[in-house]
């Protein structure tokens, strides 16, 4: 008698993904707050600061403002969000490598 083993389809099924439109681009950043979000992804602290070390040099206008999200990537962060709506004006999320 032979030996029977059970095999599992790694491939999952997808979520069903819903497109959104993306923000509409500002005409200018000059006088602009621009949230720099780091999602706690690997790395991503490390180049949201070196983006906002660029826009002090390079942009002297924008007012960045590093956040980081108060959990980690996988969860949602609805607070941050509604802090960026009512006191920015764009924000980079910023996901790691």
């Amino acid at each position: 008698m032979k030996a029977k083993i059970t095999v599992l389809n790694p491939a999952g099924f997808p979520p069903k993904v819903t497109r959104k439109e993306l923000a509409p681009r500002l005409p200018t950043l000059e006088g602009k707050t621009v949230y720099l979000v780091d999602c706690r992804f690997d790395d991503s602290d490390v180049f949201l600061k070196q983006m906002q070390a660029w826009f002090a040099e390079h942009m002297p206008g924008v007012r960045t403002i590093f956040k980081p999200i108060s959990s980690v990537y996988l969860n949602d962060d609805p607070a941050t969000w509604e802090e960026i709506k009512a006191r920015g004006d764009a924000a980079i999320v910023g996901v790691g490598h």
